[in-house]
């Protein structure tokens, strides 16, 4: 729980412009079952919510930075590295859901002892965020 609590805050938005697109409202109605079902701890059902929306939109990077998340809970390491690595992949390379992805995947590579690996992440964790430029 701690780890997913820590890749969430890492997700919270900072000084960078966040462009969301459009959601489906089926897509919208899953994922409002996912989140009622993971505040109630039924992460096998949150779990199915969202990959009934990923049927829907299969190439949804938060979608699937959310089923790793949810792996992880679950006890599913490897589910959630394939989950994230998907989602790396598909997704911005700057902002909120950037600083989740590699947050996530620093905390999976430290947890298989990875250090090397570890580093990597933490550098590209670094480049999520973009400074605002200097005002005068």
């Amino acid at each position: 729980m701690e780890i997913v609590a820590a890749v969430r805050e890492a997700g919270q938005s900072g000084a960078e412009l966040v462009v969301m697109p459009l959601v489906d409202a089926q897509v919208k109605d899953l994922r409002l079952a996912a989140t009622a079902a993971e505040a109630a701890a039924a992460f096998e059902q949150a779990d199915a919510a969202l990959a009934a929306a990923l049927a829907i939109s299969p190439d949804d990077p938060d979608l699937l930075q959310w089923r790793a998340e949810l792996a992880v809970l679950r006890g599913e390491q490897a589910e959630a590295q394939t989950l994230v690595q998907r989602s790396i992949a598909l997704g911005p390379k700057s902002g909120p859901l950037c600083r989740r992805n590699w947050t996530l995947l620093k905390w999976l590579r430290q947890g298989r002892g990875e250090l090397e690996n570890v580093v990597s992440a933490q550098a590209m964790l670094e480049r999520c965020t973009i400074a605002p430029p200097v005002r005068m």
